[in-house]
């Protein structure tokens, strides 16, 4: 088969999909990674790419209503970015490059400890 429905779009979108699964399946596995995850929150860290790295967060407040807190640091040769809902860039300090470090690392331990394991 050939032209746009050939096999390798079917293999490109059966690729695409495994793609975003493991994806999710990492998010959701980093955002454990300083404790359990209380119930109604969803909690996410992972790598978007080799320079990004998100942290998102969604809860209900006591007022019922939804809050999302969505962090994305990219990653420059001249430091971090660091960008929260919206707001313009702003670099990071040292203390808050350091704890992201630290969660980079052992985020991508447990992923390799993961992907080993099946």
């Amino acid at each position: 088969m050939s032209g746009r429905f050939g096999s390798h779009d079917l293999e490109d979108d059966r690729y695409t999909r495994q793609y975003r699964e493991l994806l999710r399946k990492a998010a959701k596995m980093g955002g454990q990674l300083f404790g359990p995850v209380p119930e109604g929150v969803r909690r996410e860290f992972f790598c978007l790419n080799k320079h990004t790295w998100v942290w998102h967060e969604e809860w209900t407040d006591e007022k019922g209503e939804l809050q999302v807190v969505t962090t994305r640091y990219d990653i420059r040769p001249n430091g971090i970015l660091k960008a929260q809902d919206g707001q313009p860039y702003r670099f990071i300090e040292l203390e808050e490059a350091r704890r992201l470090y630290k969660a980079a690392r052992m985020y991508d331990y447990l992923l390799h400890t993961e992907v080993a394991s099946h």
